[in-house]
């Protein structure tokens, strides 16, 4: 079975912020990926059905970090390319939970 060229993420918002949550499904082996993050190509859908590519890194000293390409909100707002830091992921059923952290200053 090969791997998808980037996971789905199911966001609970129209963008994101410190505080908010992505799922991202479909990965092989969601509890050891929640244990220890791998970095991933992701498809972020937001709550509007808006969607976007991200990519997810991991290296030190940073930790886990969530780059995301610019998009638009179905309601016309402009989210320009950032990078969050992910301050935490957890195994949610099938899924892995991540938390989004603050803005990432490179």
């Amino acid at each position: 079975m090969t791997e998808p060229d980037a996971y789905p993420a199911l966001c609970s918002h129209t963008h994101l912020f410190p505080g908010a949550r992505c799922r991202l499904q479909g990965l092989p082996h969601p509890a050891a990926f929640a244990a220890t993050p791998q970095p991933i190509e992701v498809h972020l859908r937001f709550s509007d059905g808006t969607a976007t590519a991200a990519e997810l890194h991991t290296e030190p000293p940073a930790g886990p970090t969530l780059t995301v390409a610019a998009y638009t909100t179905a309601a016309g707002t402009p989210i320009t390319e950032s990078t969050w830091t992910v301050k935490g992921t957890a195994q949610k059923e099938n899924d892995v939970e991540l938390t989004i952290g603050t803005p990432h200053r490179a």
